[in-house]
């Protein structure tokens, strides 16, 4: 544990951009009940189910705690809008265009929101000079790596799909502005999150309403794939450690860090199927088809950086994990 490790302050005023998606919604309820004032702001846009998106906004809403703007991050003006209004302390920045496949298909959204947005959010703390920046990176940086576990020193010039390059762009950006402007910044490339409201388009989730709904599963690569799947409530444990914890200064003066947070356990994926029809109590039809582009073999957190600095690692199983979704799934749509 750090030596400098400090408690939760609940009179720190936090600014969570993607407030209404998975792990922003999860991060602010888990602030809010215990008395933190919460800015939440996202564009709510239509990338996936837009319901699901507003039924975590509403619980959201249900506190008085919470202020709510809908805006985009690509709107400089909006961003420091918000900056200039509520003077956020720490700033947690999750809004991004997710999605490896669709990175692919669209990439101009990926520029818009990842790599402009992310600039935005930077030249918006740096003027306000805020006490810690937190941002959202991805395993995807990682690439095609052979070597694991990943660990955070790995060499990551290697994406394979344009959403994991403004990742690794978002990482290089942040550590400039560290070491220009002095601005305390914390990147935490996340591992396959999964649980309760989360994103339709994972294939966890899609996998399960084809389970239910009697439709065939397509499994790429021939299920010949491991992936290190982390609980939801796992990860917002982790960013509640950090958040009031900004990185030591370095010699180069710069106070930048980034974490692996995962499981520390790949799964090969036809166990993590296996699994979800125990929990489903229904087996499944299997398409097997051949690797999609922007995919990736296997992916493996090094966490030892995250337990050395906070004494806490991600630890759920995937029985337990796949039990307490499939769960809120068939609760939250009627089956």
């Amino acid at each position: 544990m750090r030596e400098d490790y400090k408690e939760l302050d609940t009179m720190k005023r936090v600014l969570i951009t993607g407030a209404a998606g998975f792990i922003g919604f999860h991060l602010a309820r888990k602030l809010l009940a215990q008395g933190m004032n919460i800015i939440g702001y996202d564009n709510m846009n239509r990338y996936y189910d837009i319901s699901l998106k507003e039924k975590r906004l509403a619980l959201l809403n249900e506190y008085p705690n919470f202020i709510f703007i809908k805006g985009d991050l690509a709107d400089k003006a909006a961003v420091d809008q918000v900056f200039n209004d509520y003077q956020p302390q720490i700033v947690v920045n999750l809004a991004a265009q997710a999605g490896v496949r669709y990175s692919i298909e669209n990439p101009g959204a990926y520029m818009d929101s990842n790599i402009i947005g992310f600039y935005h959010i930077l030249e918006a703390c740096r003027h306000q000079k805020t006490e810690h920046l937190i941002f959202a990176s991805s395993s995807s940086v990682y690439g095609a790596n052979k070597k694991v576990p990943f660990q955070v020193e790995d060499k990551t010039d290697s994406p394979v799909s344009l959403y994991a390059a403004t990742k690794k762009s978002n990482e290089l950006m942040a550590y400039t502005y560290s070491h220009l402007y002095n601005l305390p910044v914390t990147g935490l490339r996340f591992f396959t999150v999964y649980g309760p409201f989360g994103r339709p388009d994972m294939a966890y989730y899609s996998f399960t309403k084809n389970i239910l709904e009697g439709k065939p599963l397509q499994i790429y690569n021939h299920g010949k794939m491991f992936r290190d799947f982390t609980y939801i409530d796992d990860v917002i444990l982790c960013i509640e450690k950090i958040l009031c914890n900004p990185p030591s200064r370095h010699k180069n003066d710069t106070q930048y860090k980034l974490y692996n947070i995962g499981n520390q356990r790949p799964e090969q994926l036809m166990d993590f199927i296996t699994t979800l029809e125990q929990c489903l109590g229904k087996e499944a039809e299997k398409v097997y088809l051949s690797m999609q582009a922007g995919d990736v073999y296997e992916t493996y957190a090094d966490v030892r950086d995250l337990i050395l600095d906070y004494d806490f690692a991600p630890q759920t199983t995937i029985q337990t994990g796949l039990a307490s979704f499939t769960s809120w799934y068939k609760e939250y749509y009627l089956l």
